[in-house]
């Protein structure tokens, strides 16, 4: 047996100002390399910009993209305990006009069911683009049409959405707090759910919007792309520029022309179609999960095989991974 003196080994020092990648140095070393959406993956491979760097890197290793589920008993309109109407598809459009007049009276905004309501829930920081949606919403407010913002994160966007309410009264709520009771209702009682996202590896709202039949008003990015079909089940309004240091008039103009065009919409049967194509959707774990069992039993990790459903998948798996 061989035994190192460590006193004897010399270290280069590192040379100033270079680090390690330890993402790289992940991706290189793994047996298969995973996102949370196929339109996601591609993007990382397009280019610097989308890929961070890394897109050379991914694009020789090679990446899969397999879509998030979503929490169904969580977030389930037929038994929501935050909603004070539950629903179906049978039901919900006897239901919505309801939750809309609970959910105007909630946050102070004049109570009248055939006013269309915007909803928006998410960090207040430049990759879900809510600096993108307040700039738009100064065009916006020309219409009729309420909007109602809740989310928390960096202090200038809190105080943006805190000036809403004071420019436009009568159109628009912005509440930065972390509320869950209030994010329900949000999902439950809008008429659209608008996520003008820069990027997006999968997102969850937009999920949650189209499980309780609210139709999403969506940048198309990420997994967005892959979860919401323009005139079936939303709104696309392409993708919007990466750069997080100013807000691009071109994106702002994306999304009036689209939520006008959605807009357009309401009260129509080409919007109730919508929203019965939303709540008709399977966004539960089952399919996501069946492509996360392929993948990890293509690895061949000895004792792996199929799961039976109920059951605990390639329950022999994980004893027989070598500790690294």
């Amino acid at each position: 047996m061989q035994f190192w003196d460590l006193r004897t080994i010399s270290y280069a020092k590192p040379v100033k100002g270079r680090k390690i990648n330890w993402m790289k140095a992940g991706i290189l070393e793994s047996d298969g390399v995973l996102t949370v959406s196929p339109y996601y993956a591609r993007e990382l491979v397009s280019g610097v910009k989308r890929g961070v760097e890394l897109d050379n890197i991914i694009h020789k290793i090679g990446i899969t993209g397999i879509i998030n589920g979503m929490d169904v008993q969580e977030w389930n309109p037929a038994t929501d305990k935050y909603i004070g109407i539950k629903y179906k598809a049978a039901t919900v459009m006897e239901a919505k006009p309801l939750l809309k007049e609970a959910l105007q009276a909630e946050v102070g905004l004049p109570v009248d069911r055939n006013i269309p309501l915007i909803g928006f829930i998410g960090r207040l920081e430049e990759q879900k683009g809510s600096d993108i949606m307040v700039a738009a919403i100064s065009q916006l407010a020309e219409y009729n049409v309420q909007i109602v913002i809740l989310g928390t994160g960096k202090k200038a966007f809190e105080k943006q959405i805190g000036q809403l309410e004071v420019m436009y009264p009568d159109k628009c709520r912005g509440v930065a707090k972390f509320n869950v009771p209030l994010a329900h209702m949000i999902i439950a009682g809008a008429d659209f759910i608008l996520i003008p996202s820069r990027f997006e590896p999968c997102g969850l709202v937009q999920l949650h919007a189209m499980r309780y039949g609210r139709v999403p008003i969506v940048a198309s990015t990420g997994g967005i792309v892959d979860t919401v079909k323009e005139g079936y089940t939303g709104f696309q309004m392409g993708a919007f520029h990466v750069e997080c240091d100013k807000v691009d008039p071109a994106d702002v103009a994306a999304i009036v022309k689209t939520v006008i065009r959605a807009l357009g919409t309401y009260a129509t049967s080409a919007l109730k179609e919508m929203i019965l194509n939303c709540m008709s959707e399977d966004l539960s774990w089952k399919g996501p999960a069946k492509l996360w069992e392929k993948m990890l039993l293509g690895l061949e990790v000895a004792g792996s095989e199929p799961g039976i459903e109920g059951d605990e998948i390639a329950p022999l798996a994980k004893e027989n991974v070598a500790t690294p």
